[in-house]
Order: structure tokens, then C-alpha cells, then sequence
């Protein structure tokens, strides 16, 4: 089939080198425009953008695809030469104006990192993670005017394990979702997929919102298996978070400890509570206690959790000192 991609972070590139080593003919690629990052916040284009120059595949960075636009009429003029009998999607990160959900014959196909209708919306990897769920997996799925309630044309599963990160999640999805994404396409040129409702497919649906960094900041009065999921969801971005002080400490990936073991004994079931040992620190929850690995202070390198200990807490316990993190 002839196609347009659109999608614009690195976990779309994965999906987009597959369509193009495929039979299928990619005639342009749709992305976010240059985004400004680095201290010298210079123009830099999206990973989608930088793969598709890599490989000669003409690239369309609206701004906007509203009508009545500048970039939105280009768009729909462009859309109108090229013709394509499809337009997969993964990660575009821009509003799908109702007036082009039929401009090709397939539509849009959205490839979308859950198990619709679950976790519907823009961070359903990290949302899986954090509600403890034991698998998530990919779906494809027809844009309609709803957020993520088009009809389903293919699903595969993924199970969640327990020290998967957000990071390890989405990276195993990008390259089994883009094979599903491959494979949708397959079967719509054959006409051997069945699209169906979502609501044929079980389950309530379910709102995975955008992730804000409060949403990373840690609880400690929650308990250990809620605390290490919520760290595991936000890891690598933005970065699980708590306060020491009035200073902002991120943390990287923790251990949890069962209330009962050696290791949790002096803080266990105090939220909060910072216990420094020689080879380890420890932090109290609701329930028993988690063993930190890293832990990045303001200004500074991310470290190993005992050796940010011997620079802040030196010679001192943490009842003497009171340390806590809140």
C-alpha cells in the first residue's frame, strides 16, 4: 500500500524503519515541527524527522493541521498529490482534525501502547505500571473523533515484570508494536482484518492522562509494592522525585524490603524515615521499607545511594539527625 506515516519520538522511528524495509511504499513522513533543547536551545528535528532525511523519505512538520490554516491547507493539499491508501500513526503528538480522518481509504491507524480499551489517552505504559497490572500489550486501531476509541483491527500482549521500567516496557513495545503495525498493514491490503468495537473486546475503558512531574513525586506513606511501581512508571522521564528538606532529590530504581527483614527493621512502617548503613540506605513506607539505589540531588550527577549518604548524613544516625524525606 502506498502510506504516510506520522509520529515524531524515538519509539516511532522503530515503527517507521519497519514500514519502510517493507513491501509497503512510505511516500512522506508527518512530524512534529523542530523543537528547540540543549543549553543552547537550538532547532533540533524530532527523531522521526532526522530518520526519515536519513532514508529519503520526504518530511511534513505542520504546525497545526487545522482547516483554514496555513500548514493545515499545505498539509491537505500535499495529502491530496501524494494519495495514500493509509496513514499509520504512532506518537504524532497532534490534534487529527475530523475532516481528515477519511482522507485515505484505511484512514489513520493508530499504533497505541495498551490493551484498548484499557489505558486509553497519552501515557497508557507508565499508567499500566503504576496500577500494577500483570500485562499491557499494542493494539492498532482506526482514528475516530473520540481520544482512542476507534475500532480495533489487531492486539498482541506483553506481560509487565516486576522490575520492568517505563523505559524497559516501551522499548519491548516499539519493536513488537511496530511488527503489529507492519502486519495491520498486510492485512488491510488483503482485506483479511476485521476491525471491531472496543466495546466487543471486554473490559471497562480506562484514562491514562499525560504525566506531569507532581505525578512523580513520592508518597511515602503509601505502601512499598504502590511506592516501587510509581518510581518504576516515571523512570527514566520525568523522574521519580521526593523532598529532603527544601531540596529536591530524584531518585533512580529502588529494592523493596518486606517489613519483617533485617534491612527494613529501622525504619519499617515510617514513612518517609532515612536509614543510612554502610553498604545501603534505606527509606520507611507504610508498610515496610524500600532499599534506594540512586539518587540525584539538585545541581548535581545522579550517585549511588551510599555515597550521597556519607557526604550528607557523616557520623550520624537518622534518629539522632531526624532525617526524613517527605
Amino acid at each position: 500500500m502506498r502510506l504516510v506515516f506520522a509520529g515524531t519520538p524515538e519509539p516511532a522511528v522503530v515503527a517507521l524503519d519497519r514500514l519502510l524495509d517493507s513491501d509497503h511504499e512510505v511516500l512522506a513522513v508527518i512530524t512534529r515541527p523542530d523543537a528547540r533543547r540543549g543549553r543552547g536551545r537550538t532547532l533540533h528535528p524530532s527523531p522521526v524527522a532526522a530518520r526519515a532525511a536519513e532514508r529519503g523519505v520526504e518530511v511534513l512538520k505542520p504546525a497545526t493541521l487545522k482547516p483554514g490554516t496555513e500548514d493545515g491547507d499545505a498539509l491537505r493539499a500535499r495529502l491530496a498529490e501524494l494519495a495514500p491508501d493509509a496513514l499509520p500513526v504512532v506518537a504524532y503528538g497532534n490534534l487529527i482534525t475530523p475532516d481528515l480522518l477519511d482522507v485515505a481509504e484505511h484512514g489513520w491507524v493508530n499504533l497505541h501502547f495498551s490493551l484498548l480499551p484499557r489505558w486509553r489517552g497519552a501515557a497508557p505504559v507508565q499508567a499500566a505500571i503504576a496500577a500494577g497490572d500483570a500485562e499491557t500489550g499494542a493494539s492498532t486501531f482506526r482514528i475516530a473523533a473520540g481520544l482512542d476509541t476507534g475500532d480495533v483491527l489487531a492486539q498482541i500482549h506483553e506481560p509487565i515484570g516486576a522490575e520492568d521500567t517505563a523505559d524497559d516496557l516501551l522499548t519491548r513495545l516499539a519493536y513488537s508494536g511496530a511488527d503489529l503495525l507492519a502486519e495491520t498493514m498486510d492485512g488491510l491490503a488483503a482485506g483479511t482484518i476485521t476491525a471491531r468495537p472496543q466495546a466487543e473486546l471486554g473490559g471497562e475503558p480506562t484514562h491514562a492522562a499525560k504525566i506531569t512531574s507532581a505525578d512523580a513525586r513520592i508518597d511515602w506513606t503509601r505502601p512499598t509494592a504502590e511506592t516501587d511501581r510509581i518510581i518504576r512508571a516515571h523512570t527514566p522521564a520525568p523522574g521519580a522525585w521526593t523532598m529532603w528538606g527544601e531540596r529536591r532529590m530524584k531518585l533512580g530504581r529502588v529494592v523493596p524490603l518486606a517489613a519483617d527483614s533485617e534491612a527494613a527493621a529501622p525504619v519499617a512502617g515510617r514513612p518517609g524515615a532515612v536509614h543510612a548503613g554502610r553498604h545501603s540506605v534505606v527509606v520507611g513506607t507504610a508498610d515496610a521499607a524500600v532499599e534506594l539505589t540512586r539518587i540525584q540531588p539538585p545541581g548535581k550527577k545522579a550517585m549511588a545511594a551510599e555515597d550521597w549518604a556519607r557526604g550528607a548524613l557523616p557520623g550520624t544516625t537518622d534518629e539522632e539527625q531526624g532525617v526524613t524525606f517527605q
